[in-house]
């Protein structure tokens, strides 16, 4: 699957991280399954059709995942069947694909390999190759074409996967989340991989019960590129307070903890040449604060990208004054119309006090209306409805009435 055929431009969140000063996100699925879908990074263009929210240029990555997510803890009894079911088999998934991508990219190029593991030509005879789009997307990382953002938390499921890439010939690119990296932060760095963690999230469950708000400060001492991710909506609007924790919690420098939010991640995706920074030839995407931005009491002024303003708080305030007016407008025209309708509406007829009026508003109604009173019209009959109603029946010609005596 692919995260960019699903952008959902209209999506209201869009519009409230930008009232938080957010100017580009990477979009990623959950975590259900250790080889995911692909993802895709945005610009918050507020307004824009979805492909024209789509960063032009944007190195690719794929979504991956460890731990209690991918091997179904706690998801009840009827989910123990999938494979698979322990981080073992975790690992496995990743040998055995990475083999299948191997041998696949291989064929396409025409070669295989020995039992040395070197490129030979391809023997003549093979079948014509069938195209598969999952190992496309493999030998893309195989062959340092896309890139990896894997969820993880557990130290030993952290290094498994980095040995699993080495051992394939290539880099993990960022793992997220990786609340006990502060336990391999050496191996990180060795590794030259790239940490996105949460600021101070632990014992939400098992696997992160070893979790610190330290985690983020050790990592970027020890010299891992570290940054601050959101994984929520909600937290997604207050990254810049996110970014303050880290001197909370480490005695990070303002100037390095705002970079866990900004030129940090930029790098992670590989866009730091086009944001992430203030710098002559980057994109216009810029964020006017009221305050120092890891203030708590910081707001966003306005926020721009590529040069165009696309929240601005005055505007913002004044479009809110307006769409009051104008729900208050509407809300006592029907008001005005309900009491209208009450001072015309007509008694209702004698003897037909068995009949129970609908609660829904249709056109071209079709009823079937059942009594035992005599000498009652269908008009008789529509005035009691609207009476009993507590709705406005807008009604054009009945279909069929059936008075059944």
């Amino acid at each position: 699957m692919r995260i960019g055929d699903v952008v959902d431009s209209e999506d209201v969140n869009i519009y409230r991280q930008l009232a938080g000063g957010v100017t580009t996100s990477q979009l990623l699925h959950g975590s259900a399954n250790p080889i995911g879908g692909q993802a895709t990074v945005i610009k918050l263009r507020w307004g824009f059709a979805p492909e024209k929210m789509k960063m032009e240029g944007a190195a690719p990555f794929i979504k991956f995942a460890l731990g209690e997510n991918v091997k179904q803890s706690n998801w009840g009894d009827n989910n123990t069947v999938r494979f698979p079911q322990t981080r073992m088999g975790v690992e496995q998934v990743y040998i055995d694909y990475f083999t299948r991508a191997r041998e696949y990219g291989q064929q396409l190029s025409g070669t295989s390999s020995n039992n040395k593991n070197k490129a030979v030509p391809a023997p003549s005879n093979l079948l014509p190759l069938r195209r598969d789009l999952e190992l496309e997307a493999l030998n893309e990382i195989l062959n340092k074409k896309r890139f990896i953002t894997c969820h993880s938390y557990v130290q030993s499921e952290i290094t498994m996967l980095m040995r699993v890439a080495e051992q394939f010939g290539f880099k993990i690119n960022t793992f997220t989340h990786i609340l006990e990296g502060y336990k391999v932060a050496d191996k990180m760095k060795a590794h030259g991989v790239n940490a996105s963690s949460f600021s101070d999230w632990w014992a939400y469950k098992h696997e992160v019960y070893d979790a610190i708000p330290y985690n983020g400060a050790i990592l970027q001492q020890v010299g891992v590129n570290t940054a601050f991710n959101s994984d929520d909506a909600e937290m997604a609007r207050r990254l810049n307070q996110e970014a303050a924790k880290a001197i909370k919690y480490g005695k990070v420098s303002p100037e390095e903890a705002w970079k866990f939010v900004t030129l940090n991640p930029a790098k992670m995706l590989h866009i730091d040449n086009r944001v992430g920074s203030i710098k002559i030839g980057k994109d216009a995407d810029v964020v006017l604060w009221s305050d120092n931005p890891l203030s708590v009491y910081a707001q966003a002024l306005q926020t721009y990208i590529d040069g165009i303003c696309f929240y601005d708080k005055e505007r913002d305030a004044t479009l809110r004054q307006q769409i009051e007016s104008e729900r208050n407008r509407i809300s006592q025209k029907m008001i005005g119309v309900k009491k209208a309708a009450a001072i015309h509406k007509p008694h209702p007829p004698k003897n037909a006090d068995n009949y129970t009026a609908p609660t829904t508003a249709v056109m071209n109604i079709k009823v079937c209306l059942t009594t035992t009173a005599k000498g009652i019209n269908i008009e008789q009959i529509l005035v009691h409805i609207i009476r009993k109603s507590s709705v406005l029946l807008c009604c054009a010609k009945p279909s069929f009435f059936s008075l059944n005596n």
